[in-house]
């Protein structure tokens, strides 16, 4: 019986706040540009680039920490971030798209 309160006791120091839940954010990709243009998100959690253009682009961060390579037209691709930094990026097949990634 104690060995089974111990036992409790153990897996409940384990339990993950329902707060540390990761949650998925979307950044569309359209009309040449990213939408949010900044988007603030916490470690663990998933940014989705959703291409709805007509045309394929990239997610690359300006460090080359995260690249997505071509999101064709229709597309998605996803990335989960772990590290907490302010990371900018863009699209390496239109320069002038950028944006920024905040992760707390």
């Amino acid at each position: 019986m104690r060995d089974l309160r111990m036992c409790a006791c153990l897996l409940s120091a384990l339990a993950i706040p329902v707060d540390a839940v990761a949650r998925t954010y979307v950044v569309v990709i359209e009309q040449m540009r990213f939408e949010p243009g900044v988007l603030t998100v916490e470690r663990g959690d998933r940014i989705q680039f959703v291409n709805k253009d007509l045309f394929p682009h990239t997610a690359t961060a300006d460090k080359k920490t995260f690249d997505s390579h071509a999101i064709a037209p229709g597309a998605s691709w996803s990335l989960v971030v772990r590290h907490a930094d302010r990371y900018t990026y863009f699209c390496t097949l239109h320069p002038t798209m950028h944006a920024i990634l905040i992760v707390q």
